[in-house]
């Protein structure tokens, strides 16, 4: 994309164009908080000369909306947000200049014209989640997602900006799976095991992250990695997040965008 100067002399040029992306957050860039990203993804667009639009006021700020962004220490293939434009651009190019402008780890893998009704928060109901569980073998987990789902309620404490709050971990799970984890070569004996977790989990309020199931499944289970492991050691990975359908499926918020005729026609 040619450079452009972002902030237009003057009065604030009106937004004729929405951009909705989805992006990811890998590697060390995973640790990456969301306030620090979002002063890159600023960044990147004023380097990349996208016309971003800006709102009205004595300190205008470029139109830029998150969703549901994942905690930090956690990677992602599967976040998203919205840029409002004051001149039409081709999202593909778009797509193209900003990922180029970003630092590796934070990649920008799919750009669309914002042309279906409703934000992309609306359109987000439920992530899902991939646990590993370095330290825990395969059975321990099993037998912890059982004990779990067998729960009618799951209480665990977090403490928040609001004080020390209290989630019901189990309302939150829409699914929860204990994965075989691969197995090793003939001959070859695995020194540490890991499990794997997979997890979907509904938008509620108060959020409940994975570690608040990881919390209940010690709860439940008294699930604790074998020394020197803990399970602060987990390592997760948002897959994917969207509408969860009731066949428990979770449809991409960038879909309605990409073909809004077929959308409506479910």
């Amino acid at each position: 994309m040619g450079r452009t100067k972002n902030q237009p002399v003057g009065g604030q040029a009106p937004v004729v164009q929405r951009i909705r992306l989805r992006y990811t957050k890998r590697g060390p860039m995973r640790f990456t908080s969301h306030r620090d990203f979002a002063r890159a993804v600023e960044r990147a667009i004023h380097r990349a000369g996208i016309p971003i639009g800006f709102s009205q006021g004595f300190t205008p700020h470029p139109k830029i909306s998150f969703a549901s962004a994942a905690p930090t220490g956690v990677a992602s293939e599967a976040e998203y947000l919205e840029i409002g434009l004051r001149e039409r651009v081709d999202p593909a190019q778009l797509c193209k200049a900003l990922d180029a402008a970003l630092s590796p780890g934070l990649d920008v893998v799919e750009a669309v014209e914002a042309v279906a009704p409703g934000s992309l928060a609306d359109r987000i109901t439920a992530s899902l989640w991939r646990i590993e569980l370095p330290g825990v073998s395969d059975e321990q987990l099993a037998a912890a997602v059982a004990a779990f789902v067998a729960q009618s309620e799951v209480l665990v404490e977090r403490m928040t900006k609001q004080g020390r709050r209290t989630f019901d971990t189990r309302d939150a799970v829409a699914s929860i799976e204990a994965v075989s984890s691969q197995t090793s070569p003939p001959g070859v004996v695995e020194a540490v095991p890991c499990a794997i977790l997979d997890l979907v989990v509904r938008q509620v309020t108060p959020s409940v992250r994975p570690d608040d199931v990881l919390s209940g499944l010690r709860v439940v289970a008294d699930l604790e990695p074998s020394a020197p492991h803990s399970l602060k050691s987990a390592r997760a990975t948002r897959l994917a997040q969207g509408t969860l359908t009731p066949q428990g499926e979770i449809v991409d918020p960038l879909d309605a965008d990409r073909d809004p005729v077929a959308i409506g026609e479910r």
